[in-house]
C-alpha cells in the first residue's frame, strides 16, 4: 500500500492492513472487544462459508468497509467449521491495555490454525489421521519425480518417500487423503490437485534442498540424515524441509514431539491405486460416506489411536511375510482363552494417549488432557500385568516397550483436582496440599466468605441498620450496601463508592485493606497456578520420548487385540501366506456384504495357479459376479495386513499389487468420458501389473460399440494371460470371450448360477466351472421395475432377432461362434443381420446399384422414398 493510500485509512484499519499483509491468503480474525471481526474480502468469504451476516463498518479510504463478525466465546466452533472446509484462520488478539493505549489498542497474531497443523481436540476427527502433506517436484533422466513428506501434527509421525509419474501422484493423494497440501508456486502438476481442499502455495525458495537439509538435521540434532536412510531422496528432503518450517511457523513454537523421520519404501507394501481403493470401499463407500465399508466392519478398537493405525494398516498392506506371520501369531495368542476380552477394559482407559502427548509437547495441553494422561498412566501397570505369561514374541516386544511411569503417575495424581477446569486461565487446577504457597494464597479467597459474613453481622449490630449488606462484584470490588431510606444513618467513616437507584454502596478502610489483600491473593494464585502448570509440562516433556514409545506400542496392541476380537466374532480364519505361486481360497465370504444382509451369505471357492491364472466369469446381472471378485480382493488385502480372513481356509501367495477396473463413472471435471476413464484404468493395469499382481476387471469394453469393445476386451485378456501372467478375475457379458479358455492354456471359465421359477429369476450366487448359459437380461430388467409392457415388447423383439440371426440371443456364443485367433482372417460376432430375409436381399441389391456420387441430393432423397415404399 502506498503512503498516500495508507494515510487515507483510519489508524485502526492501518493496523489491520499491517497484520493482513503478513497473511494475505488466510482469513484474519481481528479481535475488537467481545467480537472477532473480518473485513473486506475476508468478510465476504466468511459470510458465504459460515452463513453469517455481511455488514459494513463506516468508511475507510473513501469506501464502505465490508465486515462480518462472530462472538469471541463462539470462535472455536466457527474456526472448526472453516478448517473442515479446508480454510486457514489467523487470530489477532488485543495485547495492549485499552485504558492506557493512545490510539488503537495494540494487536498481535496469537495463533494460526490451518487444516493440516491442528492438534486441538475440538478440531480433530477422533478416528482419522490429520495429515499435512508437502510435495516437491524434480526432473531426473526425463522422469517427473515427486518428493512426498507428510506429518501428523497430532502424533508427531513424520514420513517421506518419492514416486515418479502423474498417475502415481494421484494414487498417493488418494491413499494419504491429506487435510492440507503444500506446493511451490511453480508446481507443474496443479491439475492433479484440482479436487483437493486446503492447497497452500509457498515461494519456491521454501523447497530449496540445501536449506531443507539443514532444517531437518537441526530438528533431529544429527550431523546428517544417513541414519534415517533418506540421503538419496533429494526431492523428498526438499519437501520435508518446507513442511517442517511451515509447521513451526503455524505453531509459533518448536516441535519437540517430532523426533525422527521415517522412509516409506514402495516395495515394502502391496500397492493399491486410487481406482482400487475406491472400488474396494476400504473406508469410504462409492457414494462418499463411511457406511458399509471394510473399516466399519473391522473397527472395534478400544482407543482412537488404535482406530487410526488400523486404517493405516488397511491402506498399506505389507509384503514382508515375517511381519505378517508375527502379527498372525499375536492374534492367535490373543484369541487363546479370550485374552482379548481381558485387555479391552485397560486399553479403553488409556484413551487417545498419542494426541494428548502431542499437545503436551506443543504446550497446548489443557488441564483435562493431563487428567486423561493420568488415567492412561494408571492403566499401564494393569495392562502389563494382564500380559504376563505371554509367549508370542511380538506381544513380548510390545509389552517391553510399554513403560510404566510411577513418578509421573504419582505427581499427576497428587497435583490435579478430580474435575479440573477446561482452560488454565480459570484456575482451580491443583489439589490442596500439592503446593504450600498456592494453598496459602487460596486460603485468603476461601476465608473471604467467612470474613464478609462476620463483618456484615458486626456492622449491622454497630450501626443498627438492619438492611445493611456486605457484598462483592468484579467491577467495583467489595462494598457495604445500605438502602436509600437508611443511607443518612451511615457512619462518618463510610466512604461512598457507588450510587444505585434504591441504595448506596460504601467502603471502609478495613474493608479496603481486606479487598487489596484478597484481590492480590487471587491474581497471585492464578499466576502461581500457571507457573506450576508450566513446571508440570516440563516434567512430562522430559519423559516425552518414553511416553511416545508407550503410546505407539499400545496402539499396535490395540489393533492386534481388535483383530483377535473380530476373528472370534466374525468367524475369521488364519490364512497361510507363502512366497510361491497361487491363490487358493475355500468358502470365501465378502465381510461387508455378509454383515448387512439378513439371509445367510453363500460362500465360494477360488483356485488360481500357473495352470489356471485367469478366470473368465460370466453370469446374470445381480448374480454376484462383482461381490465374488471384490471378496477375493478383500480377503487378499486382509491377509497382507496380518488379519484373519472370512474363509474356511486360504493359501495366498505374496502379492505386489491389487488392481480393479469395475463399475462405470465419468470424470467431467477432468474432461473424461465414462469410456475414457475405463480405458485409462485398463491402461494402468496393462502397463503396471506383474505376475505377482491380482487383477479384477469387470465389463471391459462395454462403453463403446460392440466391435470395438469386444476387440479391446479380447486383446486385454490375451495380454493379461500370455504376457503378464498375473492372477486375473475377468467378468464379462461378451460370451464370445468364453472361448478363450479353450485357446489359452492358463485360462478357465466359471459362472454364477441362477434359475427361473414361474417366470421369475432366482439368483443362487454360487460359482461353478464353465460358461454361463443365459444372461437373464429381461428378467433382471423386470426386477428393476421396468414396465411390463416394455418387457413384453422386448420379448417380441428378442424372438425376432433370434429368428433373423438363427442364434439364441441368450445362449452362450461359444456354441455358435468361435473366438478369433491371431491366425483368423474372418470374424463374425453375434450381431443381427438386418438383411437376412429374401425380401430384404432385393432391397440390398437395389441399394448397391445406387450411384450416390453422381446423384443430386433431391434425386437421392426421391430414390430413398421409393425404396421405402417398396419395402
Amino acid at each position: 500500500m502506498s503512503k498516500s493510500a495508507a494515510d487515507s485509512h483510519t489508524p485502526m484499519m492501518r493496523q489491520y492492513f499491517g497484520l493482513k499483509s503478513q497473511h494475505p491468503n488466510q482469513l484474519l480474525f481481528y479481535r475488537m472487544g467481545d467480537f472477532y471481526e473480518l473485513f473486506y474480502d475476508d468478510a465476504k468469504r466468511a459470510a458465504q462459508l459460515l452463513d453469517i451476516t455481511l455488514t459494513a463498518r463506516g468508511h475507510s479510504g473513501g469506501q464502505p468497509i465490508p465486515m462480518a463478525g462472530i462472538p469471541f466465546h463462539a470462535a472455536e466452533n466457527y474456526i472448526a467449521r472453516l478448517v473442515r472446509m479446508g480454510e486457514s484462520v489467523v487470530v489477532a488478539e488485543q495485547t495492549g491495555d485499552p485504558a492506557t493505549s493512545k490510539g488503537p489498542v495494540e494487536r498481535q497474531i496469537a495463533r494460526i490454525v490451518t487444516p493440516g497443523t491442528i492438534s486441538d481436540e475440538a478440531f480433530l476427527e477422533e478416528k482419522r489421521e490429520n495429515l499435512l502433506l508437502s510435495i516437491a517436484h524434480q526432473s531426473r533422466k526425463g522422469l517427473d519425480i515427486f518428493g512426498f513428506s507428510y506429518l501428523d501434527m497430532a502424533s508427531g509421525r513424520f514420513c517421506l518417500f518419492e514416486v515418479d509419474g502423474y498417475e502415481t501422484l494421484s494414487n498417493e493423494l488418494q491413499r494419504l487423503s491429506p487435510r492440507e497440501i503444500l506446493i511451490s508456486e511453480d508446481f507443474p502438476a496443479r491439475h492433479a490437485l484440482q479436487m483437493e481442499k486446503g492447497v497452500a502455495e509457498l515461494g519456491p525458495w521454501h523447497f530449496d534442498y540445501e536449506s531443507s537439509y539443514r532444517q531437518l538435521i537441526q530438528q533431529f540434532n544429527t550431523k546428517d540424515l544417513s541414519g534415517f536412510g533418506c540421503e538419496a531422496l533429494t526431492s523428498a528432503i526438499a519437501s520435508a524441509g518446507a513442511l517442517l518450517q511451515y509447521a513451526k511457523d503455524t505453531q509459533r513454537s518448536a516441535l519437540p514431539h517430532i523426533q525422527a523421520i521415517m522412509v516409506e519404501h514402495k516395495d515394502d507394501s502391496v500397492l493399491i491405486d486410487a481406482a482400487t481403493r475406491r472400488n474396494l470401499e476400504i473406508d469410504v463407500n462409492l457414494t462418499g460416506g463411511s457406511n458399509n465399508t471394510l473399516i466399519q466392519v473391522l473397527d472395534q478398537c478400544a482407543t482412537p489411536m488404535g482406530s487410526r493405525l488400523l486404517k493405516r494398516w488397511l491402506h498399506t498392506p505389507v509384503r514382508d511375510i515375517d511381519e505378517i506371520q508375527a502379527r498372525q501369531a499375536a492374534i492367535a495368542e490373543l484369541n487363546t482363552n479370550y485374552l482379548y476380552q481381558t485387555l479391552q477394559p485397560s486399553l479403553k482407559q488409556v484413551g487417545d494417549l498419542e494426541r494428548i502427548l502431542s499437545r503436551v509437547a506443543l504446550r497446548s495441553a489443557r488441564p483435562r488432557d493431563l487428567l486423561r494422561l493420568r488415567f492412561a498412566l494408571e492403566a499401564i501397570p494393569q495392562l502389563r500385568q494382564e500380559m504376563q505369561g505371554i509367549i508370542c514374541s511380538r506381544l513380548e516386544q510390545l509389552n517391553k516397550r510399554i513403560n510404566e511411569q510411577p513418578e509421573l503417575t504419582a505427581t499427576l495424581s497428587k497435583a490435579l483436582v478430580e474435575n479440573p477446569p477446561s482452560v488454565v486461565r480459570d484456575g482451580g487446577i491443583f489439589a490442596k496440599g500439592y503446593d504450600a504457597e498456592l494453598d496459602e494464597l487460596l486460603s485468603l479467597s476461601t476465608n473471604a466468605t467467612d470474613f464478609l459474613a462476620e463483618m456484615e453481622r458486626s456492622e449491622k449490630e454497630r450501626t443498627g441498620i438492619s438492611s445493611l449488606k456486605v457484598g462483592f462484584n468484579r467491577v467495583h470490588g467489595y462494598y457495604i450496601e445500605i438502602s436509600r431510606l437508611h443511607s443518612e444513618q451511615a457512619p462518618v467513616e463510610y466512604i461512598r463508592r457507588q450510587t444505585l437507584k434504591n441504595a448506596e454502596r460504601f467502603i471502609t478502610p478495613e474493608l479496603k485493606s481486606f479487598e487489596d489483600k484478597a484481590l492480590s491473593a487471587k491474581s497471585k494464585a492464578l499466576a502461581r497456578e500457571k507457573e506450576l502448570y508450566e513446571d508440570l509440562l516440563d516434567q512430562l516433556n522430559a519423559k516425552l520420548g518414553e511416553l511416545q514409545t508407550s503410546s505407539q506400542a499400545i496402539a499396535q496392541l490395540d489393533v492386534l487385540n481388535n483383530f483377535a476380537e473380530r476373528a472370534d466374532q466374525l468367524n475369521l480364519t488364519q490364512p497361510e501366506l507363502h512366497q510361491g505361486r497361487g491363490i487358493d481360497i475355500k468358502a470365501g465370504r465378502h465381510p461387508v456384504v455378509e454383515s448387512v444382509i439378513s439371509e445367510p451369505f453363500v460362500p465360494n471357492d477360488l483356485s488360481l495357479n500357473d495352470e489356471r491364472s485367469l478366470l473368465m466369469i460370466t453370469g446374470p446381472n445381480m448374480g454376484g459376479k462383482s461381490t465374488y471378485m471384490r471378496q477375493i480382493a478383500l480377503i487378499s488385502l486382509l491377509a497382507h495386513t496380518g488379519c484373519f480372513v472370512p474363509a474356511e481356509s486360504a493359501k495366498i501367495a505374496i502379492l505386489d499389487r491389487i488392481f480393479t477396473r469395475m463399475g462405470s463413472s465419468d470424470d467431467l471435471a477432468g474432461g473424461r468420458s465414462t469410456f475414457m476413464v475405463e480405458m485409462t484404468e485398463t491402461a494402468n493395469i496393462l502397463n503396471n501389473a506383474t505376475e505377482k499382481s491380482l487383477v479384477l476387471m469387470d465389463e471391459v469394453g462395454r462403453g463403446t460399440s460392440t466391435f470395438d469393445g469386444l476387440s479391446l476386451a479380447w486383446a486385454a485378456v490375451e495380454h493379461l494371460a500370455q504376457e503378464l501372467k498375473c492372477y486375473v478375475l475377468f467378468a464379462t457379458h461378451y460370451f464370445e470371450l468364453t472361448g478363450l479358455a479353450e485357446q489359452l492354456t492358463n485360462a478357465a471359465n466359471v459362472h454364477l448360477t441362477a434359475t427361473e421359477y414361474e417366470d421369475e429369476i432366482v439368483f443362487l450366487h454360487k460359482v461353478h466351472d464353465g460358461p454361463a448359459s443365459q444372461s437373464y437380461g429381461l428378467q433382471v430388467a423386470q426386477l428393476a421395475g421396468v414396465p411390463k409392457s416394455v418387457i413384453q415388447e422386448a420379448k417380441i423383439k428378442l424372438a425376432e432377432l433370434e429368428a433373423v440371426t438363427g442364434i439364441e440371443a441368450d445362449s452362450s456364443s461359444t456354441k455358435t461362434q468361435p473366438i478369433p485367433t491371431k491366425a483368423s482372417t474372418v470374424y463374425s460376432p453375434q450381431q443381427p443381420d438386418l438383411f437376412a430375409h429374401a425380401e430384404q436381399n432385393e432391397l440390398k441389391e437395389a441399394l448397391a446399384k445406387l450411384d450416390l456420387d453422381n446423384m443430386t441430393p433431391i434425386e437421392a432423397l426421391n430414390r430413398l422414398y421409393k425404396l421405402k415404399s417398396e419395402l
